[in-house]
């Protein structure tokens, strides 16, 4: 509280000097010492005499990295080519060991025990982020480093391992969020692109457990038009404000009047970040259950979001095809009657048939919140429409909605609440929803804007980099090539995900073999 960092997170990420025990004994004796009111230069003292920002990793490059890789050359137009290679070659420079000095005193430092390599978001995000890596792992196989993507998929299995999910971010004060469930789809990629039928049957039972936590530990039952439904939901409970946003969190909600209140908030954010989407007006609710509130109104558990069940439908359709690449029928089909389970409620919780889309659904109201996110596209994106899906009467609401109208990217949504996944932040594994969405329509229109959209999302990160020389982690959708802002924190420049995404979309729309 006494905001010695400019950021918050930076305190949490700092090296403990001492033993844990040792520390909190400092502390009581200085408190005690200060009559438990310590001035703000005292605060400081103490902290500087117990803790340092040490540097916990090992800058790494990976034994894979190859600075031309073979889809380069199948890219004729030269300018993208060499934007291209430039993306490839920043893999090394976000490549990351934990330093042996810190696995062996890993208990004075907030970072969970990995062995092996791993390549970062980037900027303030200096350890493994569970949603990133999907994207990074696209990046990392269509860059030939097979070998990193499976050192990336061995440390997610740590994890699970250790916590029986795989946390936000691989620090000890995410364990109690996870973030959108895509391992099992890594898996699929990663099996796809290499064959590797031996890592599969070694690590089989952890891609099932992961997607199983989300199954046990996320889904609740709703009625829909009298009938019943399971559907999941982002709500992780635990008590507290977000110890990487403490400070941030106790001042919104300090407007709260009752302790009860209070932490129903402080649980709803945890829930708007463990759905990657921290944070947006797609969990604000006013009096009317409209989206013209702020974060004090947040009620991410109120909303059943049509993304994290699209991303379930996709996982839990990966683990039967991966059971049915180890010839196990049983298990296949076990795991494909709950993927016909999350189809059904696609269908009938979250499409619109009027509009044509999906949207999330209000559990109080009982009815869609019919406002524009890309995650309405989601269930599209992974081959989820149903049989009443119209794929030319979806592209006239995106028309007359606007959503089609910008230069510098598609925006997460059409709401200006200076929340950093609203307008006019364009962000790129949003990018890769909406494109890959409208590629699925199979209609010549669709894959027209689809393509028009990644080359335009191409554009704007090649005028970017030629500017600042830096990938950023989100853009302006108004402003071709500028970096993104809103939020907690300031940009950051790196950037695993954008990397992913602009290389997915140069090899699918540049390359000799054009989609």
């Amino acid at each position: 509280m006494a905001a010695l960092f400019n950021d918050s997170k930076h305190f949490v990420d700092m090296t403990m000097l001492d033993d844990e025990e040792n520390i909190l004994q400092n502390f009581e004796t200085f408190m005690a010492r200060t009559g438990r009111k310590p001035n703000k230069k005292q605060i400081e003292d103490f902290v500087n005499e117990n803790f340092e920002f040490a540097d916990e990793l090992d800058k790494w490059t990976p034994e894979d990295f190859n600075e031309e890789p073979a889809f380069l050359e199948t890219i004729q137009d030269e300018e993208i080519r060499s934007f291209a290679k430039k993306i490839v070659a920043i893999w090394p420079t976000l490549g990351r060991k934990i330093s042996s000095d810190t696995l062996q005193n890993i208990h004075r430092h907030s970072l969970f025990p990995l062995t092996k390599g791993f390549v970062v978001p980037g900027g303030r995000f200096r350890e493994t982020y569970y949603w990133d890596t999907y994207w990074i792992i696209k990046g990392l196989l269509i860059s030939d480093m097979k070998d990193t993507a499976r050192d990336m998929l061995d440390n997610f299995v740590t994890l699970i391992k250790q916590h029986g999910f795989i946390p936000n971010g691989a620090r000890v004060y995410y364990s109690q969020r996870s973030q959108p469930p895509l391992f099992a789809q890594m898996v699929m990629e990663y099996y796809a692109a290499t064959g590797d039928v031996s890592w599969l049957r070694e690590n089989i039972a952890y891609v099932e457990q992961e997607v199983n936590f989300f199954l046990q530990n996320r889904v609740i039952t709703i009625e829909v038009n009298g009938e019943e439904y399971q559907v999941a939901r982002y709500y992780p409970e635990s008590l507290g404000p977000r110890p990487e946003s403490y400070k941030e969190d106790f001042l919104t909600a300090s407007k709260l009047t009752t302790e009860e209140a209070k932490q129903n908030l402080y649980t709803n954010l945890k829930a708007g970040a463990e759905s990657g989407w921290d944070f947006s007006s797609r969990w604000f609710y006013d009096a009317d259950g409209g989206t013209n509130a702020n974060l004090s109104t947040i009620d991410t558990g109120r909303t059943i979001p049509v993304d994290l069940n699209a991303f379930l439908y996709q996982a839990t359709g990966s683990v039967a095809l991966l059971y049915n690449a180890l010839n196990n029928p049983g298990k296949m089909t076990e795991w494909l009657l709950k993927n016909m389970k999350f189809q059904s409620a696609l269908q009938k919780v979250f499409f619109n048939e009027e509009d044509s889309i999906w949207y999330d659904y209000d559990t109080t109201l009982k009815q869609h919140r019919k406002e524009f996110y890309v995650s309405n596209l989601s269930p599209l994106w992974v081959k989820a429409q149903g049989i009443n899906f119209n794929p030319d009467k979806l592209i006239q609401k995106l028309r007359d909605d606007g959503v089609l109208d910008f230069e510098g990217g598609t925006p997460s949504s059409l709401k200006r609440s200076g929340e950093q996944w609203d307008l006019p932040n364009a962000w790129p594994p949003l990018q890769a929803i909406i494109v890959q969405a409208l590629a699925n329509t199979g209609t010549e229109e669709g894959k027209e804007i689809a393509e028009q959209l990644a080359k335009q999302w191409v554009t704007a990160n090649m005028i970017g980099y030629e500017r600042t020389g830096y990938m950023f982690e989100k853009y302006d959708a108004e402003s071709l090539g500028n970096y993104g802002g809103g939020g907690e924190y300031e940009v950051q420049a790196g950037f695993g995900w954008s990397n992913g995404v602009a290389l997915e979309f140069i090899r699918d729309y540049y390359s000799e073999n054009d989609l």
